[in-house]
Parts: C-alpha cells; sequence; structure tokens
C-alpha cells in the first residue's frame, strides 16, 4: 500500500481492516486493564509513554501484547494507529521527514523526539507522526471484548477518572462516548440513531444538574439503557421477560414494533430480540417495548397449563390460524412456541392451548419449568435475579438439552446458539463458555427421557460426555452431535455429517427426532513416565473416545497444534485448516521423523506381543471409530462375503492375519483395533481413497505399549510431546449416543 504522508487522511478504516482485527480479537485471551499496567511505572512498555500519549512503537507493543501476536501486520498497525491519532483530543504535531529518514529490514522504523513520533518507511518517505492517547485506545477494545457490562462500565469509568476523585465532567464523558460510537461503526452499527441515544443518556444520569457524573449515576445510566447494553456485549437477560437484543442488518423492509415505523439504514438498521424476534430503533428500545416471553412459571398452579407464547411480529401476509384471512403489516402476533400466528383482534379468540407445534418433542416449555421456594433442593439452579428452577416431566416428548461451543465453525457457534435459543426454550440451551455443561445437567438431572444435542467438535462431544461421566446421573442421556469442528470424526461414524453447512436447524431437529440410539466404548488411557523427573507436555485427557497414535500422524498434529497455538488468526477456517495440514504433512513427508518407529516401541495386546519386526512403520494408531483426520477409515471395510468365519463372541484379542481381514470395527464391542501406518503419503492415500486402509495388527480389549523415546502422541486429535513411558488402554464404559437414519438419496445436509 502507499504509506500516508502529511496530506489529509480519511482515518476511516476498511471493512477489510475489521475483519482482519476481528479474527485476532477472537483468539485472544488477554484483558486491556493487564495490559495498561505495562505503560505504568514498572512496566515494560513504559518507556514509550509520555504523559496521557504513547508512542508508535508502544501502540505497536500493545497491540502484540493484547492480540496475543507477534506477527500482527505492520500496514494494518499504521491504519489503526492513524485512526486512533484522529480521535477526539489528539493533535499530530508535524516534523521534517528529512530530517528523520531510516529503514529497517520490516520496511518501518519509528523516530522519535520530546514532542512527537515519526514513522519512516523503507523509502524514507513521511508517513504519520504524533502519539496516541493511552485511554481512547483502552476503552475501545474494553468496549469490544468479552465480559459483563457493568464490568467493562466501571472500567471506563475508572479509566477516565484521572484523579481518582469519582466524579467525570462533560468532556470526559463526552470523550467515552466517542469511542463508543467508533466501537459500534467496527460493530457495523448505524451510528445516526445511536449518537442521540447517548446523549439523552448522559443527560438523564446526571441527575443534580451539576454537570458531572459519579460512578453510581453512570453504571446505573449505561444498564438502563438498552443499546448501550447491546453494544458492551449484554448476552443474557438479567430476569424472565426481559429481551436478549441484538444489533441486526435486516435484508428486506422491517418495521418498529414500538412506534410503527420502517427501520432505515444500509448497515445494521435496529436491534432485534434473539429469543422472540421482537424488533425495535435503537432509540425506542428503551420506551417501555411489549415484554419477553416468559421461560417459566412462577406458580404451581400453573405447572401443565398450556397457553400460548404472543409476541408483536411481521407475520409476512400469512394467514391467521382463527379467522383464516391474511394478517397485514404490523397487525398480527405469533406465538413462539407453536408458530401459530393470529390477528391481534384474534388473539383473544379460538383454543388457548398450545401443543408447541411440530417440534413439540424437543421443546421444554414454559409450564414444565417452575420456580420454587429458595429453602427447597436444587439451589444450584437459580437465576440471575434470584428464582430457583425446576422441572416437570411433560409426558410423551423428549426435551432436548442443547450445549453449543460458540468458538467452534468459526462464527457459525454463535449463530447455531442463537437459532435454538429462538426454536427451543432458552432455559434449554446452554452455551458452554459460561460454565461449561454442568448447568444444564444439574437442571435436566431429575427428568427420566431426554436427549442432549452438542453442538461443536470432537473435543467439545468429549466434554459433554466426561461432565455426563461425573454428574453422576440418575440416568445418562442419548447424545446427538451438531459438528461445528474441523475433523468432525464421531459426527461422521453417526451420520450427521461432516460438517453443519447451514441447512434449516427444524430439519436437522427433525433428523435428531427419528435417530437411533447407538452405545458407544469408551476407553480410559494411563501414561506412566519411565523417569518421573523427565517433564513433558501434559497429557491432554484421560479418555479416549475415537482414537490415540504415536508417529507420523501425531508429529503432523502436533506441528499443526503448535502452529495455531503461536498464530490463531491463521486458523480460523475449515478450508485455511486443510491447507495447513496438508503444508505440515508435505514437510513430514520429507523428513520422516518417525522412521524406524518399530525400534521406539513394544506393544502386548492383553499379554501377547505383538511381532512388528517384519514392518516398516512410521506411525500407529488405536482407534475406537471408523473415522480419523475428518473422515479416513483406517481399518477399512469388511467384505460381507468374507464374514462368515468371524465368532459370533470375537475373542478378547485377535492378531492373526487371516481373522483381521475378516473382522470388522463395531461401537459397542468392547474391542478397539491397531493399525500400523507407514508414513505421510499411506495417510494421504487412505483419505482420498488411493488405498483402502492401513495395516491391520490386532484388534483387543486392552493394549499396553512402552516406548524408549520421546516421541509425538495424540489422543481424539490433541496431540502433546512425550518421554519414554508405558501406556495403558483399557475399557471403561460405554456412552449412549444417537445415530441418524441413513441419508435419503435426495438430502443435501449429510456427507456420508
Amino acid at each position: 500500500m502507499t504509506a500516508p504522508t502529511n496530506k489529509a487522511k480519511d482515518p476511516d478504516l476498511s471493512p477489510v481492516d475489521f475483519i482482519q482485527l476481528q479474527q485476532y480479537m477472537d483468539y485472544s485471551r488477554v484483558r486491556v486493564k493487564d495490559v495498561i499496567k505495562e505503560f505504568h511505572a514498572g512496566g515494560r512498555f513504559v518507556q514509550h509513554r509520555f504523559g496521557e500519549r504513547i508512542d508508535a512503537t508502544g501502540f505497536g507493543l500493545f497491540l502484540n501484547a493484547y492480540l496475543e501476536a507477534d506477527d500482527f501486520p505492520a500496514d494494518l498497525c499504521q491504519r489503526l494507529f492513524w485512526y486512533f491519532q484522529n480521535g477526539v483530543g489528539s493533535s499530530p504535531v508535524f516534523t521534517d521527514a528529512s530530517l528523520l529518514r531510516s529503514t529497517t529490514s520490516t520496511g518501518w522504523s519509528w523516530t522519535r523526539s520530546d514532542t512527537a513520533v515519526t514513522q519512516v518507511n523503507r523509502q524514507g518517505d513521511f508517513c504519520l507522526s504524533g502519539g496516541v492517547y493511552l485511554k481512547e485506545v483502552s476503552c475501545y477494545f474494553s468496549v469490544l471484548e468479552e465480559g459483563l457490562p457493568r464490568d467493562k462500565l466501571e472500567f471506563t469509568f475508572k479509566l477516565y477518572d484521572k484523579d481518582g476523585n469519582g466524579l467525570l465532567d462533560s468532556s470526559e464523558v463526552d470523550r467515552i462516548i466517542t469511542q463508543m460510537m467508533r466501537a459500534a461503526d467496527y460493530l457495523g452499527w448505524d451510528v445516526t440513531e445511536l449518537r442521540p441515544v447517548l446523549k439523552d443518556m448522559m443527560k438523564a444520569i446526571d441527575t443534580d444538574g451539576n454537570g458531572t457524573v459519579t460512578l453510581q449515576e453512570w453504571i446505573q445510566g449505561g444498564m438502563n439503557n438498552v443499546p448501550l447494553l447491546v453494544l458492551l456485549g449484554l448476552e443474557m437477560s438479567e430476569r424472565d421477560g426481559q429481551h436478549v437484543w441484538r444489533m441486526k442488518h435486516f435484508s428486506k423492509p422491517v418495521f418498529c414494533s414500538v412506534c410503527r415505523s420502517m427501520l432505515l439504514g444500509v448497515r445494521k438498521q435496529g436491534l432485534c430480540c434473539v429469543l422472540c424476534r421482537y424488533t425495535a430503533h435503537s432509540r425506542c428500545a428503551n420506551k417501555n417495548p411489549d415484554p419477553c416471553i416468559r421461560t417459566f412459571v412462577m406458580s404451581n398452579r400453573l405447572i401443565g397449563v398450556t397457553a400460548h407464547g404472543w409476541v408483536s411480529a411481521d407475520c409476512d401476509s400469512s394467514k391467521c390460524h382463527f379467522c383464516n384471512k391474511k394478517i397485514k403489516t404490523l397487525a398480527g402476533k405469533r406465538c413462539v412456541w407453536c408458530q401459530q400466528t393470529r390477528h391481534d383482534d384474534c388473539v383473544n379468540f379460538g383454543s388457548s392451548s398450545c401443543d408447541c407445534g411440530s417440534l413439540r418433542d424437543h421443546i421444554l416449555p414454559p409450564w414444565a419449568i417452575y420456580s420454587m421456594s429458595k429453602d427447597d433442593k436444587c439451589i444450584e439452579n437459580i437465576t440471575p435475579d434470584g428464582h430457583v428452577l425446576q422441572i416437570a416431566p411433560v409426558p410423551g416428548t423428549h426435551p432436548l438439552l442443547v450445549f453449543v461451543n460458540p468458538k467452534s465453525g468459526g462464527k457459525q457457534g454463535e449463530r447455531v446458539l442463537r437459532k435454538f435459543q429462538y426454536l427451543l426454550n432458552p432455559r434449554q440451551v446452554y452455551n458452554l463458555s459460561n460454565g461449561g455443561p454442568g448447568p444444564g445437567l444439574n437442571l435436566f438431572r431429575n427428568l427420566r427421557d431426554y436427549k442432549i444435542l452438542v453442538c461443536g467438535g470432537d473435543g467439545t462431544v468429549g466434554w459433554v460426555l466426561d461432565a455426563i461421566d461425573k454428574a453422576d446421573l440418575p440416568v445418562h442421556p442419548p447424545v446427538a452431535v451438531l459438528p461445528l469442528g474441523t475433523g468432525n470424526d464421531l459426527a461422521r461414524c453417526l451420520r450427521w455429517g461432516g460438517g453443519y453447512d447451514g441447512t434449516d436447524l427444524e430439519e436437522f431437529l427433525k433428523e435428531v427426532q427419528e435417530s437411533s440410539l447407538v452405545p458407544m466404548d469408551r476407553w480410559k488411557v494411563q501414561v506412566i513416565p519411565e523417569d518421573p523427573r523427565e517433564i513433558g507436555d501434559p497429557v491432554p485427557y484421560e479418555i479416549i473416545n475415537n482414537y490415540f497414535s504415536i508417529g507420523v500422524d501425531a508429529s503432523i498434529a502436533h506441528r499443526f497444534h503448535s502452529m495455531r497455538e503461536k498464530c490463531p488468526q491463521k486458523f480460523n477456517s475449515r478450508i485455511k485448516n486443510k491447507l495447513w495440514y496438508l503444508e505440515f504433512a508435505t514437510s513430514e513427508t520429507i523428513s520422516a521423523s518417525c522412521k524406524k518407529l518399530k525400534e521406539c516401541l513394544s506393544i502386548e495386546c492383553c499379554g501377547r506381543a505383538l511381532d512388528l519386526s517384519s514392518h516398516s512403520l512410521e506411525g500407529l494408531a488405536v482407534i475406537n471409530i471408523p473415522s480419523m483426520h475428518g473422515g479416513s477409515n483406517l481399518w477399512g471395510e469388511a467384505k460381507k462375503e468374507d464374514r462368515d468365519g468371524v465368532p459370533a463372541e470375537p475373542p478378547e484379542v485377535i492378531t492373526e492375519q487371516n481373522l483381521l481381514k475378516i473382522s470388522s470395527q463395531d461401537l459397542s464391542d468392547k474391542r478397539i483395533e491397531v493399525v500400523g501406518l507407514e508414513g505421510a503419503v499411506e495417510m494421504g492415500q487412505i483419505y482420498s481413497g488411493l488405498k483402502s486402509a492401513g495395516l491391520r495388527l490386532a484388534q483387543t480389549s486392552e493394549i499396553t505399549i512402552r516406548t524408549n523415546k520421546a516421541l509425538p502422541m495424540q489422543i481424539d486429535g490433541e496431540p502433546w510431546m512425550q518421554p519414554p513411558c508405558t501406556i495403558h488402554i483399557t475399557h471403561k464404559n460405554q456412552a449412549n449416543m444417537l445415530k441418524a437414519a441413513p441419508a435419503r438419496p435426495s438430502g443435501i445436509f449429510h456427507h456420508k
């Protein structure tokens, strides 16, 4: 790109810049408040601060530390610096470029004087000068990062309360608003409507009209301002019947349910409730909109009393279920449970009983969840506003407990979470980032007939299965999978497909209803170091659901994992991940780091030693399911005509080749398969279908592996480097899984 000069320049960032920055932020675990400390006395970056500003080098160090990225693009850093330099309170100081020419191998250098800092590109052209305010940068990023709105409000207040007297004047408040507006612009909001809303809030919170705002006034005003709460990232309601708003772009004409006028704009025009789809202007969300749906009942008398959940909706010329006439714009309501639509005037006519429509088998309706006395048991099931919840069974249904990993599949997890919160009762849909599976399992503990849906990758499924074991539930519910990860091997062999492609989730829920129960073996793995003083990487799991491997494939996975930990923003899509995997597989083929693996380990299956002397192996896989590395079946298929000689009850261990070649895999047979791999090329041949399988070595109920050197290993896709050790793998238990029905020829959802 052409380096900026001291001529006038538009400080706005492009959509591409925003997307690139968001990719870095999605993987950052550092908080703004921790980075700020480094610019104070005793911090690592204090030399780059002068007064309230930081110089350009300090700005780059701030980004590197906050985003955990040593390779943050220099050109994006430059544009961000310019962006903040042209913000409120900034007054760039320009100096003579001819006096500051210098070059570096990276293309940029920074020269600092007492009053200014100047960036010079490798050609020596003048680019930028003047520092940026640390407060502006910190406020901007704190609004965007994850966290509770109340905590963000308190942080921004204290950030600008320079003298610590607990007061902000109007100019300081205006600077906070400016950074919030910038954050809103970054998020794609139509900020022309937001600015007056925030201005009105500032006037309202200065209750005594003295021109200053206290911390209490600031937090109270902010927590009562809907658009600001949405901007600060409020993701759940504080009380039942409260909307969970989200700023949204509408691709077709939509009307505000409060003022009844159209939502206008070219970006995100207004607010939409995630739970009930109620829509409103930003300015109207504070004007007493209709309440959101009720998710539970307050009295035992209402348990089992079915009732529609009507909300104002754009019924889009659909017909009224009572009078069968078309519903005009802004003249109808929709039931969030059964999806019936009626005219406003027809709501009180016809049946008031709701059957929950086509998803009745999955929905946990509000009349099945009731508020208990706080003196009763199960106080863990408490809502933010203090209600202790309990579930009453609904005869003839199988309510679905949904766990979603929002970080799986890029942004897919977040979209799936919102969609299920709308399709089902939000009380049965859990964000795994907020406390893991425990809260959901505890709420459903007393039910005897329910199902679980895990939305995520294989690692997420394993997390939930472990939680089910540890929860000591009266029954172990069957588990279905919506694949959002990269490999999704478990989902593949259970016919849920290799990855969610955006298909209608209502159709997917129907497939869950038609699925069948399949017990799946789970295996305990114990790793005992030969020398306890020799410290290696931590073993990622104690349970094997999919596979365990040593050698070539684990080496590729370890390289992939190490690079992803270092530069997570480079691994933000399935396509990119597969390209990286291909690159590491190619380099492993050239280096052959696991050559002569048989000299580095020994294997016993139920006490019987395996003879590896006649095989040239670079990898060893112990597999529980017929899918590995995104669809590779290393064991291969046994021909039906060859399986006549298979004993009805297979022995504890099979090592004879004539029996192995006719033995098939079974998720429920309490046997695990051992396969040898000749190298990365063979793995690629199996994946592409050029070769049917690896080398079958054994089928066993127990296996012991001893190694005499450090080797790469992996369990269910999580790799580590392990010093010499002994590994015991034994059967642990069986998990109840749901297997989808075979796909119809015309189906497009599954990739079998």
